[in-house]
């Protein structure tokens, strides 16, 4: 063979040689990149998994009632003052002995609706009885029979002291029958904790609205500092001309 045939046979070795490990490279860098997509694909199924896991699941939820609380009041109303409250925590109760009043007035002129979001904060202050959540839940009973304001007050007014065991299911329905709530389906449904689910459902959907305490009261969205009666008011009044 001569010189320059050698030379071109060697060239068209060396250009096939280079091809084919380019051609290597390439498909080794689209299975990496395969690879790499079925992780992430895997990990977001996880990802998924995983929360669906911490949410409650099949919530059924009381009469006036929605994922994240209770309403009271006319829908009509230009003006939603939430209140986030937790039956354990005495200054819950404190506001609502001092603003509960001043509420309701705007509430019977319809100038005001109430989402009440009663979470379950403080279950570890009731002796492992988790009287938060079980109040909570009744509540949801007490709206099913149209006697959410009402069950709210009668707890107030015998509220157990931290970390004691909490009222039990009994007495919690003897309280609720004083209020003017009777009948055995009201009964059941507090023993049997049928809204049990909705009561993780209210606290989760207070966490994601970055509600960490209470009272948390927010007029039209917009959190009070300093939940006073004179500054619900004043920002009601607010609200009201804005609407």
């Amino acid at each position: 063979m001569s010189g320059k045939a050698s030379n071109r046979a060697r060239r068209i070795a060396a250009e096939r040689l280079a091809a084919q490990r380019a051609a290597e490279k390439r498909r080794r860098a689209i299975l990496v990149s395969v690879i790499a997509l079925a992780v992430l694909v895997v990990a977001a199924g996880i990802g998924v998994v995983v929360y669906r896991s911490g949410q409650p699941e099949n919530v059924v939820l009381p009469k006036s009632a929605t994922r994240t609380g209770v309403t009271v009041g006319k829908a009509s109303a230009p003006v939603t003052v939430d209140v986030y409250l937790d039956f354990q925590c005495p200054i819950c109760k404190q506001f609502e002995a001092q603003s509960g009043p001043t509420l309701q007035k705007y509430v019977d002129e319809g100038t005001v609706k109430i989402d009440y979001h009663p979470v379950a904060y403080l279950d570890r202050f009731s002796s492992g009885t988790k009287y938060s959540s079980r109040s909570s839940a009744a509540s949801g009973c007490a709206s099913d029979a149209g006697q959410f304001p009402a069950f709210l007050t009668a707890l107030y007014d015998n509220q157990p002291e931290e970390n004691g065991t909490g009222l039990t299911n009994s007495k919690m329905i003897s309280l609720a029958q004083s209020a003017g709530l009777t009948g055995d389906s009201f009964a059941k449904c507090v023993n049997d904790q049928d809204y049990a689910n909705w009561t993780k459902s209210v606290t989760d959907e207070a966490s994601k609205a970055g509600v960490n305490g209470t009272p948390t009261v927010k007029v039209n969205g917009t959190a009070l500092q300093n939940p006073t009666t004179a500054a619900l008011t004043s920002a009601i009044d607010s609200a009201k001309l804005k609407s």
